[in-house]
């Protein structure tokens, strides 16, 4: 499906790994992913929504975005305190998300974004936004982790890849194709990753770093943003993969999955299958050979 919104999912940036600090968390300022939100919404005059319905500290969550867009010299950026789904269908809501440029969806419980979000007039009001217009959708953590069709919705990563480590939901399906997992890196979840592009062969696993995220334009062509990495899992081409016949909690095995690690520049477009590695790491790769 063609689209002209932009989605921008981000893997989170909670400093001590556990969830805990997120009210001492400022997101992505200091190293202009927030930033990049606001030029992609059309600049310091966009309307900006923040919905911090994911966060088990909303008040505190919506204070740190307030003042961290009002550093940014944003003019118009409002609070969507979203507890249920009566919600999610107030009329001063959905009169202001008419006229928004952008959503930003902050972390938390992603589950509590497709129940209380998920199909209501404000769901099918963003949805529309991002199909046929310029609308950017924003998320970080949760935020970014609700936006696929087939979500994760939580799995430790003492299992590792073992069948039913990762347990999986419907999401917002803001984009069919991907799978999107967050603080990738830090909180090791390479393997829960592995067994949804185990159950789910035809999607494409996006592993995103903390301080790192995605511009996706048409739903297809992608720049990394950030400061850290993104983990590719394209298992299209699975040779072998024996998830449907071992029991539960058993280890699992998959052939030819390819997995691309990417940074800051690198672009990929899925469905040609195609990664473009960014002009400054070529430039860095010939300095190395010499």
């Amino acid at each position: 499906m063609s689209v002209k919104g932009t989605l921008i999912p981000i893997g989170g940036n909670e400093d001590k790994g556990n969830g805990e600090n997120e009210r001492y968390t400022l997101e992505y300022i200091q190293n202009g992913i927030l930033s990049r939100v606001v030029r992609e919404s059309g600049g310091i005059e966009a309307i900006i929504i923040v919905i911090p319905t994911a966060s088990s500290i909303p008040v505190e969550v919506s204070e740190n975005y307030l003042e961290a867009f009002s550093k940014l010299d944003c003019k118009n950026v409002f609070v969507m305190d979203i507890r249920s789904r009566e919600d999610a269908e107030k009329p001063e809501f959905v009169e202001l998300m008419q006229k928004a440029n952008c959503v930003m969806f902050t972390g938390g419980d992603q589950s509590k974004n497709v129940k209380y979000i998920g199909g209501t007039v404000l769901d099918k009001i963003i949805k529309d936004k991002y199909e046929n217009e310029a609308f950017v959708i924003a998320g970080t953590s949760a935020g970014a982790m609700c936006m696929s069709e087939e979500m994760i919705t939580g799995g430790g990563v003492q299992e590792a890849f073992t069948k039913g480590a990762v347990n999986m939901g419907r999401g917002m399906s803001y984009i069919p194709n991907f799978i999107i997992d967050s603080h990738f890196i830090k909180r090791g979840r390479f393997g829960r990753l592995a067994e949804a592009m185990a159950k789910f062969p035809m999607k494409v696993g996006i592993g995103l770093a903390e301080d790192t995220g995605l511009i996706i334009k048409n739903g297809n062509n992608c720049e990394v943003i950030g400061s850290g990495m993104v983990i590719l899992f394209d298992p299209r081409r699975l040779i072998h993969n024996n998830r449907d016949v071992v029991p539960e909690g058993a280890p699992m095995s998959i052939t030819n999955l390819k997995v691309h690690i990417l940074a800051n520049g690198d672009k990929l477009d899925i469905k040609e299958k195609q990664v473009f590695i960014s002009p400054i790491h070529l430039e860095m790769t010939d300095v190395e050979t010499l």
